[in-house]
Parts: structure tokens; C-alpha cells; sequence
């Protein structure tokens, strides 16, 4: 039976049909202006963002992959030294790691959150561990009180993999991700929390030093303009992305709260369904998916079956890190991330977006119920 209507896994046209005119008077203005590249636009939005996110700097660049780069970069990660991360993520995580030079070291994830295990990172430090790289996974924060006493324990960096996790909370401090003392990445792909209408990312640091040598290397490496002190990257944020994520940023938390509701609703129609695992809550959870675990090997066969009623669905991650082709170097065998690999095979992202209707959220939940007990 078809659902009401299609219902799409996000949809960008309505957050944008409501802030439109807002957005086209930016745009209109920064092409009169004739400053394409930098310049106030991009300056405003950082200082913006930083103050929203409680972050002494924040250094806008062009993509949540190299806000990771950079960010590697900058504490001198390269050859020679590992960091450590996930095998459920998006490549990216790992492959900034890969184009440092430097040795990813992946570690399992928890079941119910599906974010880094601080007891498996403490087991994986080693002499050439440089730093830890947590991602906040759909859009809950990981463990980071773990996470900063393993850090100051053995003496290492964090770098926040925050792509999916704009405005979402540390649960034991309530302060926001990214905020910490070394490095905060995000994203502002279009179908982030936070999204742009291209590609746009950050680094936000309460180190100066730091900010400024991100500042550098995503300028050329070049402190001044024609005076180069490293081999950097153009990585910049365009003016016209900058002015349309300053008219979204004030939003931001009211699309937060609506994904909360979102998710509640959700939990609440599905918690009882036999072979169902709904996503834990946690404080401060933004939502940026909903994602489920359909137990089993049914996962494909529910896929297509709500495809078939309209209802769209996405997998992350079909594929853990270790089984891409990109990293056989690492020589890891399967077995040896069950939680990841396992997830890898059972997850499926429902539809969620903030201006996601009731109406379609329970054609949703009647769907999957119908699916799962027929």
C-alpha cells in the first residue's frame, strides 16, 4: 500500500522556500559587493559561529574533510604517528588521516550509541599514538569525559569529528561539541543540521596559536599574502556560502528542537515493534538521522519494502572502514570489530528533517510495524 505521499530521507526546498527571501537579499548583496573570497562575509560567520558554539576561534574553510586535514595538520600529525578513530563512519574521518600520512588505528564502537568505546581507546594507545579522533555519529556526542582523561592521561590531541553534530552537547558538561581544548571539525554539507547551499566547513580551537595555524595552511601556508611558510591548501569558505549560513545559523537550535520531537515521536511508535532496536537518546542529541537497527538479515529486504510505499530510506555506513578497498593496508580481517560490522549490516536511516510532518512520520512508523510483523 503507497504511503500518502513520496516521503524523501531530507528535503532542503522547504528550510528554504521559508528563509528565502532572507537568503536571496544576502546573496544579491555579496554579489554587489565584489568580494567573493573571504572578506566580511566570511569574517561575520565565523565570529558568529564561534560565539554560538562557545568557541574562543573559529576558522571557516571549504569542506568538513579539510577541517580534518587542517586540523591534522596543524598539531604537526604526519608519517610516523597514529591516530585513533572509528571503523563506522564516514570515509572521511579516516581518509584525512590517510592524506597527513599518518596511521589510522580504529577501535570498535558501542552498540547503543554507536559512537567510539573509551575502553577500546585506551587499549590502542601506543608510543606513536598522537591523537584521538571521536566523531559525534549522528548527531549525539561521543563519550568525551573519557575521551579528555585518556587524552591528558597519555598526553595526546583530540580532534572532534563534529560533521554530523552541529549545536549538539557534551552530556556531562552540557557544553556544545567542538568546544573543547584542541580541535572541533564540522560540516556544512546541505544536509547537515546546519547546511549550506554547497559545500562549507570549520575548525574551531580555543588555542590561538592553533587557530592561526590553521588560518595559515588554508591560505597556501601564507601568513601574509606572497609570503609562504609551509606547503598548505586553498581551502576556503566562499563569501556567498558564509552569508547564507549567517541567515540559517540563528535557526539553527528551533531545527534542533524540532528534530528532538521528531525523534521522540518516532521512539515512541516504534520501541515496541519485535526486532526493531530504536537509536538510544542521549542528552543533547541532535538528530541529524534517526537511524535504526532492523536485527537480523532483513535490513535490504525492509529497504526496498518501504521503497516500494514511497517511503525513502539511506544506509550509513553499508561498508565499516576496514572492508573498504582503500584500506587493505591495514590489514584488519573481518571478526574484528563486531559492534561495526554488525551495525554495518543492520542500521537504516528513516526520514528526518526538521519540517517532517506528524503525518508522515506516523506513515512511517505504520509502514516499518506493518513490514516487520507481516
Amino acid at each position: 500500500m503507497l504511503a500518502f505521499r513520496p516521503i524523501p530521507p531530507f528535503n532542503n526546498t522547504v528550510q528554504y522556500a521559508a528563509l528565502a527571501p532572507a537568503i536571496e537579499a544576502a546573496v544579491r548583496e555579496v554579489l554587489a559587493s565584489g568580494q567573493y573570497i573571504g572578506g566580511a562575509q566570511v569574517q561575520a560567520f565565523e565570529q558568529e559561529f564561534a560565539a554560538y558554539n562557545g568557541s574562543a576561534q573559529a576558522i571557516a574553510c571549504h569542506s568538513g574533510t579539510d577541517a580534518l586535514v587542517l586540523a591534522l595538520r596543524a598539531l604537526g600529525i604526519g608519517p610516523g604517528d597514529e591516530v585513533i578513530t572509528v571503523p563506522f563512519t564516514f570515509f572521511a574521518t579516516v581518509e584525512a588521516v590517510y592524506l597527513v600520512g599518518a596511521q589510522p588505528v580504529l577501535v570498535d564502537v558501542e552498540p547503543h550509541t554507536f559512537n567510539l568505546n573509551p575502553a577500546a581507546v585506551a587499549a590502542a594507545v601506543t608510543p606513536r599514538t598522537k591523537a584521538i579522533l571521536p566523531v559525534h555519529l549522528f548527531g549525539r556526542s561521543a563519550a568525551m569525559d573519557a575521551v579528555g582523561a585518556i587524552a591528558d592521561k597519555y598526553g595526546l590531541f583530540v580532534i572532534e569529528d563534529c560533521a554530523q553534530a552541529t549545536g549538539a552537547l557534551y552530556p556531562h558538561n552540557l557544553q556544545k561539541v567542538g568546544s573543547g581544548p584542541h580541535f572541533g571539525c564540522f560540516s556544512f554539507y546541505p544536509t547537515k543540521n546546519l547546511g549550506a547551499c554547497g559545500d562549507g566547513g570549520l575548525i574551531t580551537t580555543t588555542d590561538a596559536d592553533l587557530a592561526q595555524r590553521v588560518r595559515e595552511l588554508r591560505e597556501h601556508g601564507s601568513p601574509r599574502r606572497y609570503y609562504h611558510t609551509a606547503v598548505g591548501y586553498n581551502s576556503r569558505l566562499d563569501a556567498l556560502q558564509a552569508a547564507i549560513l549567517r541567515i540559517k545559523l540563528p535557526h539553527l537550535d528551533t531545527w534542533i528542537a524540532q528534530r528532538q520531537a521528531i525523534a521522540r515521536r518516532y521512539t515512541a511508535l516504534l520501541a515496541d515493534i519485535p526486532g526493531l532496536v530504536v537509536p538510544a537518546d542521549g542528552v543533547g542529541h541532535t538528530w541529524n538521522q534517526y537511524v535504526v537497527r532492523i536485527l537480523g538479515d532483513r535490513r535490504d529486504a525492509v529497504q526496498t519494502a518501504l521503497q516500494e510505499q514511497g517511503i525513502r530510506t539511506i544506509v550509513y555506513y553499508p561498508l565499516p572502514v576496514h572492508f573498504q578497498a582503500a584500506c587493505t593496508d591495514l590489514g584488519l580481517a573481518p571478526g574484528g570489530f563486531p559492534v561495526a560490522e554488525a551495525l554495518a549490516q543492520e542500521v537504516l536511516a528513516l526520514p528526518m528533517f526538521p519540517e517532517l510532518t506528524d503525518g508522515d512520520v506516523v506513515a512511517v512508523a505504520a509502514a516499518l510495524r506493518e513490514i516487520l510483523l507481516g
